[in-house]
């Protein structure tokens, strides 16, 4: 949509340089004078001002006003004015202004920039034909479409533009309007809000109106995605037309009428709206919530008295009201004579008193003298209580004042610019001004600070207002919320949101836990806390079954009747070895190492049953630290008895004394500094990452999981990482020496043994990550008691087999090496 804007306005563009430089070739394409009609103040620097001061050109048949814009108008000038008089800011510059009446015409405002740009009887720019310009920065416009185009040209030249009215969300994109700055937030905080008031009340079924321009479609859009992630269906979405059509507003008070829809959406401005009061007041539609978004939720004047109970109780969000002291008393002193330069002030004067300064004989109205007195009367443009968007144009003043002031005080040497370079305030480039404007920070009149962040926008602070009926009858706007942007908590970042009362959690297949879908709890089921779960009638809440392995159940019955199993079988090889040591097969077997290695495989099967019962902290530690040394040091007392088999073997070649210098102090070292290693990875981890007992509430629903957390995923990687790698380095050895001419070599043993522990550990990873809750932990137990029975029964069951069954074998001639290799 932007592009297409900078399509149309580069059109207008091309269209005004040849409506106005006709005479290019004899005049240097220069404005006739006075082209387009502007109220102007000298000063040492210029702000411009584009105002829709007239904005029913469409609805010419509606009576309205120029109240509200006026004040904004004036508020501009009440700013400029006491900004020249103030002895602090901006001492030794004045300020002037231009201001201008867009009528609400993108064509217009178009017209008005290159007007503001160029000066008068300056030479017309082919985008960069001036030399230069007083102009300082560009305040305007209300309308979104508008301000788009005004930005498209404003940002080539780098002139800041401030709007104090145009919310739209696409002109925070700094690379399609680099200077554009607004003093209002943007609708995407708006649409926002409205979601947060429907979900409030609990509304599942809303209409939406939007006005035919980007700034009602988006605003209803981002309504419309915030509000269904609360379940709240859209039971109707109409569009308000921009030019004057009787039978559009019949069809749209047709639908409100027909629908059962009671709650209503309009993002809209409030002069596109007044036909469709009229119609809706027509057509007696009545006991509708009306939601106004912040262009309309004060604009009270759209009412005629006979059609305040159509709109009575509407709810809007409204910029934040604030005080200007001293600009009730600037406003009621204003006067037509007065004030020359004022080309709408005796317009003005013509609504309000009700007459006319050259009536005619056609007119029954009474002729304007001069003498009525404004400080008699009542009207909307004199109203300075709620001041809302008067006073965004009034910060925005104070905001280029400020920037200003920042620029005159820089000290040359140490200036943002290039080289420390500092602007000269008499001379200097948009760029420059916008470089500061974007660094400004003043208390306003209210105390609070303002500032643009790095799109440009303010922060945002909205009042929630309603619309009451007065003493007088008359409609009184409330104000009984407030949304303030700058008090909310750090932005959050999960993969699925919080799921509301009334649904739970579903996990959803493939993704972590983090991620899930919130579905509704089935009829008599409800939800009360995620430690609650509904009774076997589902009339009540219960607390949730706490789960974990245990002792008790069937699957930890039979996990651990194996561990025991396995604890016996090698506490029963231990008191074999221990009768039997003196036999041949014991001593070749390198006695030291073998005891050693069979306490670390009843270590093993000790240590598998840490993982079941209720978790505690003490035994998460426990069971990790455990698990990581006990096989570690089985694999390292392996790897020696592997190193020893191939070094025996080479003392037996000629000239060879390799185990000579091998001794069993070498052989404790090796043992002792590979488990260092892997005591090391475990207290590395546990510093970084406690282990704590989690409370798992996602895998099961209906229950609460007690499980350890380790810590990250990481640290079991690198604890099984690490006795991989020394099971693979061990398993390459004995595979190397499984052929070595021994009656028993025990290499080959060793070999088939590494192979079966190796397979479980590759076999447990799919079966790790794929597994949750108390399933996982029974996965991690017989993966450990799978390679620890593979280790026992591979390297020791032969040996028993012999000593208690093939006693004949077990002698010294049976342990020689039959063969000597050459």
């Amino acid at each position: 949509m932007v592009k297409c804007n900078f399509v149309f306005v580069s059109g207008l563009c091309l269209l005004f340089f040849f409506v106005h430089c006709n005479r290019c070739i004899s005049t240097m394409c220069k404005l006739p004078k006075n082209s387009v009609p502007a109220m102007i103040m000298n000063g040492d620097v210029i702000i411009g001002g584009i105002f829709p001061i007239h904005r029913t050109d469409g609805f010419r048949d509606l009576s309205f006003t120029i109240e509200p814009s006026y004040q904004w108008v004036q508020s501009m000038i009440f700013a400029i004015n006491e900004i020249n008089k103030n002895e602090d800011l901006l001492p030794n510059l004045s300020l002037g202004y231009a201001i201008y009446d867009t009528c609400n015409s993108i064509t217009r405002a178009v017209e008005q920039m290159f007007a503001l740009i160029t000066g008068s009887d300056v030479y017309v720019p082919n985008y960069q034909c001036y030399i230069n310009s007083s102009l300082a920065a560009v305040i305007g416009e209300s309308s979104s479409t508008i301000s788009i185009s005004m930005a498209t040209i404003l940002g080539i030249y780098q002139y800041p533009q401030i709007s104090y009215f145009s919310s739209l969300p696409a002109l925070s994109n700094k690379k399609e309007f680099p200077s554009f700055l607004r003093t209002i937030p943007s609708d995407t905080f708006q649409s926002k809000a409205f979601a947060y008031l429907v979900k409030h009340f609990d509304w599942k079924w809303v209409g939406t109106l939007a006005e035919d321009i980007e700034y009602g479609i988006q605003g209803v859009q981002l309504f419309r995605e915030e509000v269904e992630k609360y379940g709240v269906c859209i039971a109707f979405a109409e569009k308000v037309p921009l030019t004057f059509s009787r039978a559009t507003y019949q069809q749209i008070a047709e639908t409100i009428k027909s629908s059962n829809a009671k709650v209503i959406v309009v993002f809209s401005g409030d002069s596109n709206l007044l036909p469709l009061v009229e119609e809706i007041a027509k057509q007696n539609i009545t006991g509708i919530t009306w939601l106004a978004s912040e262009a309309w939720s004060t604009a009270t004047y759209i009412l005629k008295e006979n059609q305040i109970k159509h709109f009575e109780g509407t709810l809007g969000f409204a910029i934040t009201k604030s005080h200007i002291p001293g600009l009730h008393e600037f406003l009621v002193g204003l006067h037509p004579f007065n004030e020359p330069q004022d080309m709408f002030i005796k317009e003005l004067w013509e609504n309000i008193f009700e007459c006319l300064w050259n009536p005619g004989v056609k007119h029954d109205r009474r002729e304007c003298t001069g003498v009525e007195n404004l400080a008699e009367l009542t009207s909307t443009f004199l109203d300075t209580s709620e001041l809302r968007i008067t006073s965004n144009v009034y910060n925005a003043v104070y905001a280029i004042a400020h920037a200003l002031h920042n620029l005159e005080s820089c000290e040359e040497g140490r200036g943002p610019f290039k080289e420390g370079r500092c602007a000269d305030i008499h001379a200097f480039e948009p760029s420059q001004l916008l470089h500061y404007l974007k660094r400004m920070q003043f208390l306003d009149k209210a105390g609070n600070i303002q500032y643009f962040d790095e799109n440009g926008d303010t922060v945002a602070k909205y009042d929630l207002v309603n619309w009451q009926r007065g003493t007088d009858g008359s409609v009184v706007v409330k104000t009984v919320g407030r949304y303030d942007g700058s008090k909310l908590g750090p932005p959050a970042s999960v993969c699925s949101k919080s799921c509301s009362q009334g649904t739970r959690r579903s996990a959803q297949k493939g993704q972590p836990v983090c991620c899930f879908d919130c579905v509704e709890c089935p009829d008599g089921m409800i939800t009360n806390g995620t430690d609650f779960w509904s009774n076997a009638r589902r009339d009540h809440c219960v607390p949730k079954d706490s789960e974990f392995l245990s002792f008790g159940e069937s699957l930890g019955i039979i996990l651990t009747v194996l561990a025991l199993i396995g604890t016996l079988v090698t506490f029963s090889i231990i008191m074999i070895f221990l009768k039997y040591m003196k036999t041949p097969i014991v001593r070749a077997n390198n006695l030291e190492l073998s005891f050693l290695l069979l306490f670390s495989l009843l270590l093993c099967f000790l240590c598998a049953l840490t993982f079941m019962g209720e978790p505690s902290m003490q035994m998460c530690i426990m069971r990790q630290t455990g698990f990581a040394i006990s096989f570690v040091l089985s694999i390292s007392c392996i790897l020696v008895k592997t190193l020893v088999v191939l070094l025996a073997f080479k003392m037996t070649l000629p000239n060879q004394n390799a185990m000579k210098r091998f001794r069993p102090l070498h052989q404790r070292l090796i043992i002792i500094t590979t488990t260092l290693v892997q005591i090391g990875i475990c207290v590395g981890f546990m510093v970084s990452s406690p282990p704590s007992v989690n409370r798992n509430r996602d895998t099961v629903i209906s229950k609460i999981i007690l499980e350890c957390n380790e810590g990250p995923e990481l640290a079991l990687f690198c604890i099984l990482g690490y006795i991989g790698f020394l099971a693979v380095i061990n398993f390459v050895l004995a595979f190397l020496a499984r052929n070595l001419p021994d009656n028993f070599n025990e290499a080959k043993f060793i070999t088939f043994s590494l192979l079966v522990f190796v397979v479980v550990w590759i076999s447990f990873i799919p079966g790790y990550i794929s597994t949750k809750g108390k399933y996982l932990i029974a996965v991690e137990i017989f993966a450990i008691l799978s390679s620890s029975f593979g280790l026992l029964v591979c390297i020791f069951f032969p040996k028993c087999y012999i000593i208690l069954l093939k006693p004949e074998m077990n002698t010294k001639n049976m342990q020689l090496v039959k063969t000597t290799p050459t």
